[in-house]
């Protein structure tokens, strides 16, 4: 696992008394929670969206739902997915209701670039980005929080409101879409 996904996750036992914090009404607990997960979440929705005041919108509507229903989190259960899981149910409820979507942006944002990011070219971003954005919704959203959001399997599911099972199938669908729309690309670059 991409060692940049540890980084998002705060400790549990830091967790754990950030959230009893905000049940109890400490609104610093809970700003620390939205400081720590805000990019990953805002990151996710951009790539799925593909728009970023969407993003932006259903990232603030999801924290403001999950400060409203925090006495509904189980403790001992992954914050991170339980957030995920109402913006994804954020972002669909709006999908509904909204107007067509925007097309896929040429550059997303993306955490501190390191040597190997920085060694793939532009052209290869943009390649494997309209790729990505032409996975259907369902395909796209799993394929994202596993791959971008490292998120097992299981919370993948529960994030989506899925099986496990159902989201390994999907991440797998999703892969095997990529590799078809990149393996023309990738045949060119072998030697």
């Amino acid at each position: 696992m991409d060692p940049r996904h540890d980084l998002e996750r705060l400790p549990e036992e830091e967790e754990s008394l950030l959230i009893r914090g905000a049940r109890a009404g400490d609104r610093q607990a809970f700003a620390r929670l939205v400081e720590r997960y805000w990019d990953g979440l805002f990151r996710w929705l951009y790539q799925v969206s593909r728009d970023r005041h969407t993003a932006e919108d259903v990232a603030q509507e999801a924290f403001l739902k999950a400060f409203k229903g925090l006495h509904t989190f189980r403790e001992g259960t992954n914050f991170r997915a339980w957030l995920f899981r109402i913006a994804h149910n954020t972002f669909a409820n709006q999908r509904r209701t909204s107007r067509p979507r925007q097309p896929y942006p040429d550059e997303l944002p993306s955490r501190d670039e390191g040597p190997l990011d920085q060694a793939l070219s532009r052209e290869a971003l943009q390649l494997v980005a309209r790729a990505v954005g032409r996975l259907p919704a369902d395909f796209r959203a799993a394929f994202l929080l596993r791959a971008e959001e490292g998120l097992s399997f299981r919370d993948v599911g529960k994030a989506l409101g899925i099986t496990e099972e159902t989201a390994r199938w999907r991440v797998f669908k999703a892969r095997q879409k990529l590799m078809t729309v990149l393996a023309p690309q990738r045949d060119r670059e072998k030697p």
